[in-house]
């Protein structure tokens, strides 16, 4: 399954669009992360532990994506967007999203 930003695929001819296709992942961020995280901000630096759940949530969403293109049979996802939001009531929350085309190739 091909995965890519652009619209199309280098010497691939889109035969046919099979639809949008979304991934969805909301997941909790915990008070160590939390605590961890207002330290690294007072001393300065990186919050390894916010990128890790960052990084798993975009990872996720993007295989979620690629199932629900692949059941739809298709070859690739183009257009490939990802979205970030903060959700509940302190922001605890994290939603990424991911959204493309999914396309047969000819």
């Amino acid at each position: 399954m091909i995965l890519t930003t652009t619209p199309a695929v280098e010497g691939r001819n889109i035969a046919e669009y099979c639809g949008v296709v979304f991934g969805e992942v909301i997941t909790g961020v915990n008070f160590i992360k939390d605590f961890a995280a207002s330290i690294r901000d007072f001393v300065g630096g990186r919050s390894t532990s916010y990128e890790d759940e960052l990084i798993n949530a975009r990872s996720q969403a993007m295989r979620e994506m690629e199932d629900r293109a692949r059941k739809l049979g298709a070859d690739a996802v183009v257009g490939i967007d990802i979205d970030y939001e903060v959700l509940g009531q302190n922001g605890s929350m994290m939603m990424v999203t991911a959204s493309g085309t999914a396309v047969k190739f000819g």
